[in-house]
């Protein structure tokens, strides 16, 4: 007996929905080797930066985290880890990700095990210096956990990637990439020793 139309129809955009709700728990979900852990890493980027950071670091775990744009508005219950990162631009870390951390700071602060930064820094080696200014005394204090495992990454501009205005800022310099995969894999498995 050939399906109704309007049966047809309601399955279609039941399992439709189905599949978006499930999409949305969990972005850039890859696990070459799967896992029981529990782990997120949490960003914030202007030009993908940030973006590529999580994602290198996820792979220096073994590709175990899932990756999140904070603008994703993560569901953080589920993990029993969370890393936390974002692009510095005028010296701070986006709003949303601001907004989320204070949003979510009693459930962070047993959950967050590490931070990190990319930043530009005039492309000059970032050091001691970057890592107090922008890890320590900016996005520690949105979470109120110290002292954990944390690097700043020297950052890229991709300007195409730009709103109008900051475009307009930055006309005058080139495209440029001093982000390295390695110290973000290398990161990533740092952060997994000290959590296991």
């Amino acid at each position: 007996m050939p399906m109704q139309r309007r049966t047809f129809l309601r399955t279609t955009l039941t399992l439709g929905g189905l599949s978006l709700v499930s999409q949305d728990l969990f972005a850039l979900k890859y696990y070459p080797q799967p896992s029981n852990k529990k782990i997120a890493i949490i960003y914030s980027t202007w030009c993908g930066s940030s973006r590529d950071a999580a994602v290198w670091i996820s792979e220096g775990m073994g590709g175990i985290a899932d990756v999140f744009d904070v603008r994703e508005e993560p569901t953080i219950e589920y993990f029993d880890h969370i890393i936390i990162g974002g692009s510095i631009r005028y010296g701070q870390v986006s709003k949303e990700l601001c907004s989320f951390l204070e949003n979510h700071k009693e459930e962070l602060r047993k959950k967050v095990r590490g931070y990190f930064i990319v930043c530009g820094n005039m492309r000059k080696p970032v050091g001691t210096e970057e890592k107090v200014k922008y890890i320590d005394k900016h996005l520690a204090t949105f979470c109120g956990v110290e002292n954990l495992p944390s690097r700043v990454f020297n950052g890229r501009v991709t300007k195409r990637l730009l709103d109008n205005e900051t475009r307009a800022l930055i006309e005058r310099f080139e495209d440029y990439d001093d982000l390295r995969r390695s110290l973000c894999l290398d990161y990533g498995a740092e952060l997994l020793k000290a959590m296991f």
